[in-house]
């Protein structure tokens, strides 16, 4: 089968200064890095993309994969069967200091069943894949022919040539009271005034680069390491994510061996009061074993 023709934006090389001081710590400090040229999705990898992708090659996600006991000593084997994270609005206010009160495992989700046994992607095949583990990203994305962005990569595409914003479109989160991005619209877990879940990819203005998604909608993988704040680094340009920050077991949450990565962008579930990271300075840690709800992923490719 043929791979089809990708819609990628050219960015040309320039100079990013990257991260935010106004936000959260993990964003800091505010430097530059030298960027080269690259190419990067116009859209989120969307379900109908990712359906191709699974009929051509038969590649099975993560999430659907059976569960090694041994990887989970005290479990109970009854819990170990293949799945994943799914969002469950709460039936009102709650404490914001435990996520587990909105995310359940559920048994037998995975990509083309969202929400678990008896739901599917019929009438989503436009909204951006979810569920996708940071292998089934990579695997997509060499199959099409490119790469992961890299985490300065993906902040630079989403400035879209704005300098020092706070937003993609500016410094104000709603402009003259509108959304921008697909973000949660109301008290957070359990009162959505927004979409209510993911958006066809391109129902948002786009951003200076005429790329669309960039922030809001779902997390995107990149193919950095996480540290819990910026390393700075050398004044060469970024060589296309083949350099790594850290060893990948420093990017290990304690406790756990899994390294972590860096997504990007925020997703339909950021809410001022809990999450404000729909801008393209945010950041945030993800277990490279672990698909959720709300994270996708777009490719980029050498220029």
């Amino acid at each position: 089968m043929t791979v089809p023709a990708r819609d990628m934006v050219l960015i040309e090389a320039g100079t990013l200064r990257m991260g935010s001081d106004d936000f959260y710590p993990d964003e800091r400090p505010v430097h530059e890095r030298k960027i080269a040229a690259f190419l990067i999705d116009r859209y989120e990898v969307t379900n109908e993309d990712y359906a191709r992708f699974v009929d051509a090659t038969g590649y099975v996600t993560v999430a659907e994969r059976e569960l090694d006991p041994a990887a989970f000593p005290g479990a109970d084997p009854a819990d170990l069967v293949p799945g994943a994270m799914v969002f469950t609005p709460t039936t009102g206010p709650v404490s914001l200091d435990d996520w587990r009160a909105w995310w359940r495992w559920q048994p037998g989700a995975f990509w083309c069943r969202p929400a678990g046994p008896g739901s599917s992607i019929d009438g989503l095949l436009r909204h951006p894949v979810v569920h996708i583990a940071f292998e089934d990203a990579v695997a997509y994305a060499e199959w099409a022919g490119g790469r992961l962005p890299t985490e300065a990569e993906h902040e630079y595409a989403a400035r879209g040539g704005l300098v020092g914003a706070r937003f993609a479109w500016g410094d104000e989160a709603y402009p003259d009271g509108v959304a921008q991005a697909n973000s949660w619209l109301g008290r957070f877990p359990y009162d959505n005034q927004g979409v209510g879940g993911t958006a066809p990819v391109g129902s948002y203005p786009a951003n200076g680069y005429g790329l669309f998604d960039m922030t809001g909608n779902v997390w995107e993988w990149t193919s950095d390491y996480y540290t819990p704040r910026h390393l700075r680094l050398s004044d060469k340009p970024v060589d296309a994510g083949k350099r790594a920050n850290l060893l990948a077991t420093a990017s290990a949450q304690d406790g756990f061996a899994t390294p972590r990565r860096v997504l990007k962008g925020g997703s339909h579930l950021c809410s001022p009061e809990y999450c404000l990271r729909f801008r393209p300075a945010a950041r945030s840690p993800q277990a490279e074993d672990t698909g959720m709800s709300h994270i996708g992923f777009r490719i980029a490719r050498d220029a």
